[in-house]
């Protein structure tokens, strides 16, 4: 009897058939108690471990990234925290070093806007329209402080000299126009420390008393006025108290 090949190469049977036969396998075995017995031993009954189906390191992964967020949020916080407090910080300091300007320009504006005796601790030593022959309009037209040759003479209050020379009977004098339009003069100096067109702050000296002109002896003549010629006096006291100063 005769046989006859098949020709060609022997080929791989495919994925379709391949699992054909297996199930074909496992149906078998399952028929014949193999397969119940092997799913009984323990050795194959057990769950996977964690460790073969990865989980662990699933978990440790993610509780890894969970803590650096927790962190990165911690360090943010602090870092808002932190430019808070300098930002508050900055704040603050500007807010007190407006304040001291503040309160420095209102001592300077009160500074300047003070009066002051001419001559620091003296007194009145002859007063406003005193009568006497040693006046050539018969009476006083200023009040006299009492002072030694060379005591300093300091200006009452803020203004501009208009004046700063001889003026014939009061000797050496000085004439300052005053911030509020008024003026006041001071004679019989020794010496002059200012001249015309400077600006002046209350008691700052202007000169040293003495008795040039027509005197009997050293002392100031202190006269307030209205304009800053002979004749337009005011009363120098109620002047300096309307200033608050204590004559």
């Amino acid at each position: 009897m005769a046989f006859t090949c098949a020709t060609g190469k022997h080929r791989r049977p495919s994925r379709m058939q391949r699992s054909s036969v297996r199930a074909a396998g496992i149906a078998a075995l399952t028929t014949t108690g193999v397969m119940a017995t092997v799913a009984s031993t323990p050795a194959f009954a057990a769950e996977p471990t964690p460790e073969q189906t990865g989980l662990i390191p699933v978990v440790t992964a993610g509780e890894s990234v969970a803590e650096q967020i927790d962190d990165q949020v911690a360090v943010q916080k602090h870092a808002a925290f932190e430019e808070a407090a300098r930002q508050a910080a900055a704040k603050k300091a500007v807010e007190e070093r407006e304040a001291r300007v503040r309160a420095a320009r209102e001592a300077e504006r009160k500074r300047l806007n003070t009066f002051v005796l001419p001559i620091t601790g003296s007194y009145v030593s002859t007063g406003y329209q005193a009568s006497s022959s040693l006046w050539s309009s018969g009476s006083h037209t200023g009040i006299d402080f009492h002072a030694a040759s060379g005591t300093s003479v300091h200006a009452v209050g803020s203004g501009t000299v208009v004046e700063a020379g001889w003026g014939g009977s009061y000797g050496n004098q000085i004439v300052i126009k005053m911030n509020d339009g008024t003026y006041t003069q001071y004679g019989h100096l020794s010496s002059l420390a200012v001249s015309v067109g400077q600006t002046v702050t209350p008691g700052e000296r202007i000169g040293l008393s003495g008795a040039t002109g027509n005197v009997t002896g050293p002392h100031l003549h202190f006269e307030a006025r209205t304009t800053a010629e002979y004749g337009s006096d005011i009363d120098p006291v109620a002047y300096l108290r309307t200033h608050g100063v204590n004559v």
